[in-house]
């Protein structure tokens, strides 16, 4: 029905009535009775052919339930593959995540009251700051990572002083205080060691800075 569905359905064939309308096109009356009650154009699907790699997958799996590691070139040894190699790399690469166990370094167990990460927003534009000035002045954000419960507040800058304020402003506020305050990498906190400043505060705030 496919070349011959747009003169069943031409306006002048529908007019001239359905007898009319097989002899103009030329088709049986079954295909002029189906175009009629048809509310749209039929469209043409071709069926999923699959693959050669679909009469090997059963084995495939079956070996990789008993060992996920196993190479590609092992597994198309012991099924005895002969296609393509990179195929059948391809379809074992698509399949095997559903046998390979997690990696347990992978699973982050965050305990309640163990840490907080500790990060700095900017603004994306200039805020008013009184007296006819403008700027853009860091936010500290402070994330607990057991429940996700989050605290932020406006600093003057963004240097040791003011980061130290602006924790000890949020854990007041908050009542708890963690054991450990996460940072990555911010200047006035140290990167890889903390600063000279960051030492002395741990004591009096009974926590340590990780940065």
């Amino acid at each position: 029905m496919g070349e011959d569905t747009p003169a069943v359905f031409n306006g002048a064939a529908f007019e001239a009535g359905d007898r009319q309308s097989r002899r103009g096109v030329g088709v049986s009356r079954g295909t002029v009775d189906r175009a009629l009650e048809a509310d749209r154009l039929p469209k043409y699907h071709r069926a999923g052919t699959g693959s050669s790699f679909d009469a090997y997958a059963a084995q495939v799996r079956v070996l990789l339930a008993t060992t996920p590691t196993m190479p590609a070139s092992v597994l198309a040894e012991r099924v005895g593959w002969s296609g393509s190699a990179s195929m059948f790399r391809d379809k074992v690469a698509a399949i095997r995540p559903e046998y390979v166990p997690p990696d347990p370094a992978d699973r982050l167990v965050h305990e309640p009251g163990k840490q907080v990460q500790c990060d700095l927003w900017f603004p994306h534009e200039p805020l008013p700051l009184g007296h006819d000035q403008e700027g853009m002045p860091p936010v500290l954000v402070m994330t607990s990572t057991f429940s996700g419960f989050f605290q932020a507040q406006m600093l003057p800058s963004r240097s040791t002083p003011g980061l130290l304020g602006g924790m000890r402003s949020l854990l007041q506020t908050a009542g708890v205080v963690p054991q450990r305050l996460v940072w990555d990498n911010e200047t006035g906190i140290g990167k890889g060691k903390l600063t000279h400043l960051l030492p002395r505060s741990q004591g009096p705030l009974a926590l340590r800075f990780i940065c």
